[in-house]
């Protein structure tokens, strides 16, 4: 019972595997035999570099050249001495010259075909050499056969390695049923066949190395580009580093004076002492978020302090009071406006929106001292919408080295979404940006869940 089950198993497999060949046959030979699959030319870097540059341009098609003038070399060849034995048997084989030099020429431009066409001509051949030969003695030696060959190993060239097998089948299989039916006998046809393989083999070997060595370059350059994308990362988490020694120690001193300002004045009046703590307070979140922002630069995950770092967290509109606190203590008159429903959205969305937010009221801040500031924030249906204008200044701005980058940034965080900005000075002199920040429906579900859970 298990030797039973054990053959079945076995003609199982091998039936699988003779229908997968066969299947691969008829998807390599047969559908979309005739397809338009143009060569293309060489390489400039391929170009042999003794070429002088005003022939480097026609140099990159020397392979169709060398095709072409073989084909015609056959058609010359077989039709000369066709010619020889009567002008109406000249015409007639000189139709067939002509069949058996179209197949090379047409491998550059559908391979697959030209292999049916080829075959074609060498069992024309074949039928006409048994039934009424016109040259040569045997099939074999006629031109038909080697022009066959050729192309063959032309289509391998241009194709994939396992056409070399299949075509070689085909051909011989064919050509040894042809045989028999016109009573011819094998002949020569086992050692042609033999000698056809080793020829096709070392095609198919020529096609595997081109291949496998353009896929080293590839792999080559696939790497060289991760090489250099590691490098500028770690270029980037260096000046990262770097950017936040220089700014870290500068907002600590400025916490500490903030902090010890008070206590070097007697009866410090209580504007002033709230003015410092705001100070301090600002310096001490300014600390936080850099050193967030550092780790978010040195880690591989972005996401990886989101849960790790509680007291870090990433600031959202939910927190947008205690900016717009900070800004007022500042001197910023600022009015915030939200409509619509206000609703859970991506972590993207919401640390833009802040930082669009954020970059607004500085703006104002920084360029328009003195003047009353509006926030309006809408929640719609398609996603979210802000507006922060400004009025104009009320006194004369100080310049801010360093300053210019805000706008740029704020569209690049609104591009990366999808979304649309706009920024330009208002008719009175103030400025106003207007964003809109598309959340798709999947999004807004995904993080309402997320919230929920």
């Amino acid at each position: 019972m298990n030797d039973t089950t054990q053959t079945q198993s076995n003609l199982r497999s091998e039936a699988r595997i003779a229908r997968g060949a066969l299947h691969r046959l008829r998807q390599d030979l047969f559908v979309d035999a005739f397809a338009f699959r143009p060569m293309p030319p060489m390489e400039d870097a391929k170009v042999p570099r003794l070429v002088p540059k005003r022939l480097r341009h026609w140099a990159r098609w020397l392979p169709h050249f060398a095709v072409g003038f073989f084909s015609v070399c056959v058609f010359l060849l077989t039709f000369t001495d066709s010619y020889i034995s009567g002008p109406l048997r000249g015409v007639l084989v000189g139709g067939f010259s002509l069949l058996v030099a179209i197949p090379p020429v047409l491998t550059l431009f559908r391979p697959v075909g030209a292999f049916w066409l080829s075959l074609g001509a060498f069992l024309l051949s074949m039928c006409a050499h048994a039934f009424a030969p016109v040259y040569g003695t045997t099939p074999i030696v006629s031109s038909a056969y080697p022009t066959h060959l050729v192309v063959m190993a032309l289509v391998v060239l241009r194709t994939r390695p396992r056409l070399a097998v299949e075509m070689w089948l085909v051909t011989f299989g064919v050509a040894g049923v042809l045989s028999v039916l016109i009573d011819r006998g094998s002949g020569e046809l086992p050692s042609v066949a033999f000698f056809s393989g080793v020829l096709l083999v070392a095609a198919a070997a020529v096609r595997a190395w081109r291949e496998e060595r353009r896929q080293v370059v590839e792999t080559r350059t696939v790497t060289a580009e991760e090489r250099g994308r590691r490098t500028l990362l770690e270029e980037r988490a260096l000046i990262a580093r770097e950017l936040h020694d220089v700014v870290a120690h500068h907002m600590s001193v400025i916490a500490i004076q903030a902090e010890a300002a008070p206590y070097r004045v007697e009866n410090t009046p209580p504007e002033l002492a709230t003015s410092f703590a705001t100070i301090r307070e600002n310096a001490v979140a300014a600390l936080t978020e850099l050193r967030r922002i550092l780790g978010v630069v040195r880690s591989a995950d972005p996401d990886a302090f989101a849960e790790s770092d509680p007291e870090a967290p990433q600031p959202t509109l939910a927190t947008l009071d205690s900016l717009l606190d900070s800004v007022r203590s500042a001197g910023l008159n600022v009015e915030a406006v939200v409509t619509g429903a206000p609703r859970p959205l991506p972590q993207g969305v919401e640390l833009s929106a802040y930082r669009i937010v954020q970059e607004g009221l500085s703006n104002a801040l920084r360029h328009s001292p003195g003047a009353e500031a509006r926030v309006e924030i809408s929640y719609v249906l398609g996603g979210l919408g802000l507006r922060i204008v400004n009025g104009p200044p009320s006194r004369l701005a100080k310049p801010s080295p360093g300053a210019g980058h805000g706008v740029l940034g704020m569209r690049e965080r609104v591009q990366m979404l999808g979304g649309e900005i706009t920024a330009d000075h208002t008719e009175d002199g103030g400025f106003e940006v207007a964003a809109f920040i598309p959340v798709g429906s999947a999004a807004g579900e995904a993080a309402t869940g997320g919230s929920k859970a």
